[in-house]
């Protein structure tokens, strides 16, 4: 360890205190990325379906709403304060944004997205989330104070993890299918 970074960590300075680094998403990362070959489309064509950037620092995925047939994404452990590269990708199935610096889950309205998990981020609210297919949604760990969904937009939710927040109320979860709802530690 140097002498300056034994100065930062004497001084008390935290690494998540500090502006993050920019670190763009290339098409280099992208490629290695990928796995899963499925058919797409009319059956005649082929895609690789499932990204992998969990980890790797990105603070920029501009560049991922150019992989439009990806269904399985997960951007986890990164420094991301938003997804809104992601509206082009309107096949989603999965999307996995846990632990980044996102203030909101807001996204367009994807009408394939089964899986969302958001943990452990900075979110406040649940407004924008509106997905027809969704089934599962993790918010555990955010700093929401008070849960409002529109239940016409999200009529197959039927898992909700809304832990570790700052709820008060339940008021606003009038979903119709929600079987599981896990509340602990708000």
């Amino acid at each position: 360890m140097s002498d300056e970074e034994d100065t930062q960590i004497e001084e008390g300075e935290d690494e998540s205190d500090q502006e993050p680094v920019e670190c763009k998403l290339t098409e280099q990362v992208c490629g290695d990325s990928l796995a899963l070959l499925c058919k797409i489309g009319n059956g005649l064509s082929h895609a690789y379906v499932k990204m992998d950037l969990h980890g790797k620092s990105l603070t920029d995925i501009s560049i991922i709403s150019a992989f439009v047939h990806v269904r399985y994404l997960d951007l986890s452990d990164n420094k991301l304060d938003s997804l809104s590269p992601l509206s082009s990708l309107t096949h989603l199935l999965t999307l996995k944004a846990d632990n980044n610096r996102l203030t909101t889950a807001a996204l367009p309205q994807m009408p394939y997205l089964q899986r969302a998990s958001f943990q452990n981020n900075n979110i406040t609210t649940t407004e924008g989330i509106s997905h027809p297919l969704l089934e599962v949604l993790n918010l555990n760990n955010n700093q929401i104070a008070e849960a409002k969904f529109d239940a016409e937009a999200l009529r197959k939710l039927s898992v909700l993890e809304i832990r570790g927040n700052q709820l008060t109320t339940t008021a606003g979860l009038g979903l119709p299918k929600l079987q599981r709802l896990y509340l602990g530690e708000n």
